[in-house]
């Protein structure tokens, strides 16, 4: 009687995590041409923008151990990307990295395995893995945030995924960017100099501007402030960094015309070539994988 009770929770559990599976879990896509982040940079074969991306979206992260591995039949899986198969997983959690209501002792999710090259799942039992996920339907269940939100744990990869959580999480955290808002340049008094700013649109409104200043004879300088001011330490973030993980991911490649409508065609063309050289020293973001 208690297998019988355990196996009809099972298939309910099972049910209810494939309805939320078909309608909240994103396709991981092929990588995009600006998956050019080097080796150094990577952990697990991820970059920091990849992780950055999981994170980002994930109110619960924890590591856990696997436990008990179901494969579902094609006919209860749902729709699975072909090289993939979706597996039932129970899994014992071992640290909780981020989530304000908790997490329980053991954690029942939907997974698709990419098959390896004989078509068979990869060995799972018992590995130790980094889980982006929100909260599921009932207690115990969670909903990875993305098909490639489960990641092999190592300490580098707890490292720096408790690197980047801190960062999202901090007072002055730098918010995201939705776009390019006005552009302005003044030219010098002598050729070749001249002074360009350019205000970006983020999601929760506060203000984020770039400036690029050149002088004659040096190599221009550029800065991004995080306020209303730009002050004389502002300066270019560093690679690896939420705010440069926030511009090389989330700038266009060209300054768009309606940045710069407002500027004399002499003034619009310098913005433009003074924005090219923010994005050219933010570089690629590296991220090998598509959000949407």
């Amino acid at each position: 009687m208690k297998k019988k009770s355990t196996i009809t929770f099972q298939a309910a559990a099972l049910a209810c995590l494939i309805f939320a599976a078909q309608s909240q879990i994103s396709v991981a896509q092929p990588p995009s041409e600006n998956a050019a982040a080097s080796a150094a940079d990577r952990v697990g074969g991820l970059s920091y923008a990849d992780i950055a991306d999981l994170a980002d979206m994930a109110p619960l992260v924890a590591e856990a151990r696997i436990g008990n591995i179901i494969s579902l039949k094609p006919d209860r899986a749902g729709t699975v990307p072909a090289g993939y198969r979706r597996v039932y997983v129970e899994a014992d959690v071992t640290n909780l990295i981020r989530g304000e209501g908790g997490i329980s002792p053991t954690v029942r999710y939907l997974y698709d395995a990419r098959l390896d090259e004989r078509g068979k799942i990869p060995k799972l039992k018992k590995m130790r893995v980094i889980l982006f996920a929100r909260p599921g339907g009932r207690p115990g269940e969670i909903q990875l945030v993305a098909r490639d939100a489960q990641i092999t744990a190592s300490p580098d990869a707890a490292s720096r995924v408790k690197g980047i959580l801190s960062e999202l999480v901090a007072t002055n955290a730098p918010p995201r960017i939705i776009g390019l808002g006005d552009a302005f340049h003044v030219a010098g008094t002598v050729a070749g100099e001249g002074e360009t700013q350019i205000f970006l649109r983020t999601e929760n409104g506060d203000p984020v501007s770039l400036s690029i200043l050149r002088r004659p004879g040096q190599q221009p300088r550029w800065a991004v402030a995080l306020g209303e001011i730009v002050d004389e330490a502002a300066r270019p973030p560093e690679r690896g960094s939420l705010l440069w993980y926030r511009l090389a991911c989330g700038l266009p490649s060209t300054l768009p015309a309606r940045s710069v409508r407002a500027l004399s065609p002499q003034d619009a063309e310098a913005a433009r070539a003074d924005y090219q050289i923010v994005v050219q020293a933010l570089g690629a973001c590296g991220r090998t994988r598509r959000t949407g």
